[in-house]
């Protein structure tokens, strides 16, 4: 049964975006909500941080809230990068900012539990997508209201995608027809897919602002009043 009549299209109740952007990351930079992203993925380590509150070996993870640490990693193996301890002459993780949940000390010692199974960046477990490697903004303009806002998506988003970040700024987004240049947009596409060019490097080599040339998607009204 379609929830939404005349729209066809996903059931937004239960839809989850795939692709987050940087700057979105970046808002979740506490730690009662703390993201990270690295080697593409976005990872929400909350649940970590709740585990583990008050342990002086997150305070490197504390550090880090909201940003992209792929730095810290191998892309080869995507674990941790390695060195030579200067000390023992070990190979051991390296630890720039201090050692941090589940990395070894760097001596065995007794009071060290490693019975936790996976370490917390190997694995799924606390991945909510994948990070967009590139952005771009769109103006997304409701034609019975005249109400234009911009937005910064992802470039392999999809538009139902897309219309899910939309939909704070008009519950109703799915009861409209979205069309660019006179056309209708096909929902399982991407902006590209559907013929809106990405022209920002051509602006910035021509030392053009490309903010003047967001592109303009309508929105027209179907009969269908629809709340998601």
């Amino acid at each position: 049964m379609q929830r939404r009549g005349l729209v066809a299209g996903p059931d937004f109740e239960y839809f989850h975006r795939r692709y987050f952007t940087p700057s979105e990351v970046a808002e979740h930079n506490e730690p009662e909500d703390l993201w990270v992203s690295y080697l593409g993925y976005v990872y929400n380590l909350t649940p970590l941080v709740q585990e583990f509150k008050g342990d002086l070996l997150l305070k490197p993870i504390l550090e880090v809230a909201g940003q992209d640490i792929s730095h810290w990693f191998d892309p080869k193996t995507r674990d941790i990068r390695k060195h030579i301890d200067p000390l023992t002459g070990c190979l051991r993780y390296r630890t720039p900012r201090g050692r941090f949940v589940h990395i070894p000390p760097p001596l065995p010692r007794s009071d060290w539990a490693n019975d936790f199974g996976k370490p917390w960046w190997k694995g799924s477990n606390y991945q909510v997508g994948r990070l967009s490697a590139k952005t771009r903004n769109i103006r997304i303009i409701n034609t019975l209201t005249s109400q234009e806002h911009t937005l910064q998506v992802g470039a392999l988003e999809s538009m139902w995608e897309i219309l899910h970040r939309y939909l704070p700024y008009n519950a109703h987004a799915a009861s409209y027809t979205w069309k660019y240049d006179g056309k209708n947009l096909n929902m399982d596409h991407t902006l590209e897919e559907n013929g809106i060019r990405d022209e920002e490097e051509e602006f910035d080599y021509l030392n053009m602002d490309g903010t003047i040339h967001t592109p303009a998607i309508l929105l027209y009204f179907n009969d269908d009043l629809t709340e998601l």
